[in-house]
């Protein structure tokens, strides 16, 4: 791999498969401020002049409800060792916050979510491409437990959404698009081998940057 001053790693995968799980768990035992993660999450387009059942019914889970052009903007930007402010979503409103997330002079973006290599221009700003292959009952288990329990939604809702959109979109849109990852993890994100694995090619990328930048 040709050496960067800034690395974008995708982890992609099924909704509740572990991308988030991997991601912190990376960085967090890495312990550098070098690293960073951003959650595809945060790029939800905006609907705030919609009434909140409109909003609600949106298909999430499809391509077109993300800003990809604002995320690979704020990407390139970061390549180019500025900063960005990266917007934050609020679950259960459906909407984004007012507050934002600077972040910038980073070596390592960790970028999670669904949709990463499901269109062309965001997937080749992508360094490693990584994919979580999780069963998707279990997948389905986690959503409810993190949709109820932590964005205050009931259980008829989150399996509506699951049955009318989720399922039918990962079958679409995110399960093609293993085909561009280059390590694919089985088992979701405590998978220890695997952690252990990234973390190390982490840590060269980091001693690479470094050596860089002195």
């Amino acid at each position: 791999m040709q050496k960067k001053n800034v690395i974008i790693i995708g982890i992609s995968g099924a909704s509740a498969s572990g991308k988030s799980l991997l991601a912190n768990t990376i960085v967090n035992e890495l312990g550098s401020n070098q690293v960073v993660v951003i959650p595809e999450d945060s790029y939800y387009k905006d609907h705030k002049a919609m009434p909140l059942e409109e909003r609600a019914s949106i298909n999430y889970d499809h391509p077109n409800s993300m800003d990809h052009d604002l995320l690979c903007e704020h990407l390139i930007l970061l390549q180019q060792g500025k900063s960005v402010e990266v917007p934050t979503y609020n679950f259960s409103l459906h909407q984004r916050d007012t507050a934002t997330r600077k972040i910038g002079q980073h070596s390592i973006i960790v970028l999670e979510g669904i949709l990463l290599f499901a269109e062309p221009e965001l997937r080749e700003l992508l360094d490693i491409r990584i994919f979580m292959e999780t069963a998707l009952d279990i997948c389905l288990i986690r959503r409810i437990k993190r949709d109820v329990n932590e964005r205050g939604r009931t259980l008829d809702s989150v399996l509506k959404q699951y049955e009318e959109t989720v399922r039918p979109m990962f079958l679409q849109f995110i399960e093609p698009s293993k085909r561009y990852a280059d390590i694919i993890i089985p088992r979701g994100g405590n998978n220890r081998i695997a952690i252990d694995m990234i973390k190390a090619k982490m840590r060269e990328l980091l001693g690479q940057n470094h050596e860089i930048k002195e």
